[in-house]
């Protein structure tokens, strides 16, 4: 029941699965397991196209999820204030025409500080095409700095590190992918001490699949999609490939994140490589549990 611009995996406390392109909508979140039903659609907005979700609990106890806008230039947050699953309430959270998109999403959960990532697809990439922003608790936005190509975005698990990643095109050909490490302070909201931790050309000679949603395990260790390749990438803190792992049924993968009962199942979106007008969603039981669902144990 997803498009195929099926994106933004997200994972709910109790372990639900979520995605956008719900019915092939860009203004609707669906979640795909246990069941698939509607989540969340824009129906004041039309033009509304999410492509990114992440849930969070706030201080209160109240869970909510934050959805990136990229049409609009927003982050949009549906809250469940009765606990009852019912996210009823919505609302801009944070919003800046200056915002390339939001591409993707991250959180650092013990903050609510939201980092968004951005992109603009040209045939010879400049530094603009990517951007970095994070907004506080409050939903004022700050913009971190600006990249080549942006677009997976993580936390690592002490968030004590951000992780970005950051392509770049030339004549139209992808030439050259990385993601970068960065030492976060989540409270303040601010980066230093910038690193490449992983360089896909010197790694596996890989630099012309993009890299695309990225997530970390409990134990620190970044899962990476890597669009047109159909695996995903295991990498250690210390930027050390770990392992690779293979999809059943997607090409072009564009999302993952753990879910299930016990937040090991790690599952993964993209454009089904039967029906490329589908989404499919692959999964893979994993030892790890997922840094997200760990953090939503609240």
């Amino acid at each position: 029941m997803f498009g195929s611009l099926i994106e933004g995996a997200a994972v709910d406390r109790h372990g639900n699965f979520y995605a956008v392109n719900y019915k092939d909508v860009k203004a609707a979140v669906g979640q795909a397991f246990t069941q698939q039903k509607l989540f969340f659609e824009d129906f004041d907005r039309p033009n509304t196209w999410f492509n990114a979700v992440r849930f969070n609990v706030d201080r209160h106890g109240v869970q909510e999820a934050y959805l990136g806008d990229v049409t609009n230039h927003r982050v949009v947050r549906v809250r469940d204030p009765g606990g009852k699953g019912q996210f009823l309430h919505s609302e801009v959270f944070c919003q800046n025409p200056d915002i390339l998109q939001p591409n993707d999403l991250a959180i650092a959960h013990s903050t609510g500080r939201v980092f968004l990532s951005g992109m603009r697809f040209t045939a010879d990439s400049v530094v603009g095409d990517g951007d970095l922003w994070t907004c506080d608790a409050t939903g004022t936005a700050t913009r971190l700095g600006t990249f080549y190509r942006t677009n997976g975005i993580e936390v690592s698990p002490d968030e004590k590190t951000l992780y970005l990643s950051e392509a770049i095109n030339k004549g139209g050909n992808v030439v050259s992918n990385v993601i970068h490490a960065f030492d976060l302070d989540a409270h303040a909201g601010t980066i230093c001490n910038g690193r490449v931790l992983v360089d896909f050309a010197q790694l596996d000679n890989s630099a012309s699949n993009d890299v695309d949603g990225m997530r970390t395990d409990s134990a620190g260790n970044l899962y990476v999609s890597r669009w047109g390749a159909g695996k995903i990438a295991k990498i250690s803190p210390a930027g050390t490939l770990l392992a690779y792992v293979r999809l059943a049924t997607i090409d072009k993968v564009t999302n993952l994140e753990f879910a299930g009962p016990n937040g090991r199942d790690l599952y993964a979106v993209g454009a089904c490589k039967d029906d490329s007008t589908k989404g499919c969603i692959d999964g893979y039981s994993s030892s790890a549990q997922g840094r997200a669902f760990t953090a939503l144990q609240v």
